[in-house]
């Protein structure tokens, strides 16, 4: 007597069963890079309030602002060691304001000389003889400078190389979320350009790289 083969399948339940376990690991997936995310932007308020923070406690010690008022004699008093620093024009304005690149600014730039600054003071981390800007945690970099993105002759703490995600996300937090008015100024911009205001209202583009966004200190 012929013996028929039983096929074996997945019943309808198992196949459903399957589908909830692979709903629920991308809905794990999803939430955990939201979580990532939003703490880059956690962290990326933190830099800000970081170098606010660092060149106001830098203010207060020294009766003035790093980088704008460095000199061979002020630095060697200071204990900073014989490094020479380029001297300040003592303005109250940090960097060569909108007319001089951001990112990265020259060595001799007030902006460059300010970062030193607060690394030989300790307000920041890095060493001091290495003439480069820290790293934000969205893996641009942080600079300060004044007089950009129609922020007037201020002195304002820029990041780059931010997505639109993180730029519309900070604007929303700290400001009025659009990228061309009140304190928090957002454009797409390469990494040595200089910025004047924002021309006109951008979209915060989730998938738009390369934004810069600045805020008065």
């Amino acid at each position: 007597m012929k013996t028929l083969n039983k096929q074996a399948g997945f019943t309808l339940v198992e196949i459903a069963i399957v589908l909830v376990i692979i709903g629920l690991l991308l809905t794990g997936i999803l939430k955990g890079q939201e979580m990532i995310e939003n703490a880059r932007v956690t962290n990326m308020v933190k830099d800000i309030n970081n170098m606010t923070a660092a060149v106001t406690s830098y203010k207060s010690r020294y009766r003035g602002l790093p980088g704008d008022d460095l000199t061979t004699t002020t630095h060697t008093t200071r204990g900073w060691g014989t490094v020479t620093f380029t001297a300040g024009d003592n303005n109250a304005l940090i960097g060569a304001g909108g007319t001089a690149v951001i990112f990265p600014p020259a060595a001799t730039t007030e902006g460059m000389q300010a970062i030193q600054a607060l690394r030989y003071a300790g307000f920041i981390e890095g060493s001091p003889a290495l003439l480069t800007l820290p790293q934000n945690a969205g893996d641009g970099f942080t600079a300060i400078t004044n007089n950009v993105m129609g922020l007037g002759l201020r002195n304002v703490v820029c990041l780059n190389g931010l997505t639109g995600k993180q730029a519309g996300t900070l604007d929303r937090l700290l400001d009025d979320g659009v990228n061309s008015t009140g304190n928090f100024r957002a454009t797409v911009a390469t990494s040595t350009t200089t910025v004047a205001a924002p021309a006109a209202v951008e979209n915060y583009a989730e998938a738009t790289t390369g934004f810069m966004v600045c805020t008065p200190l």
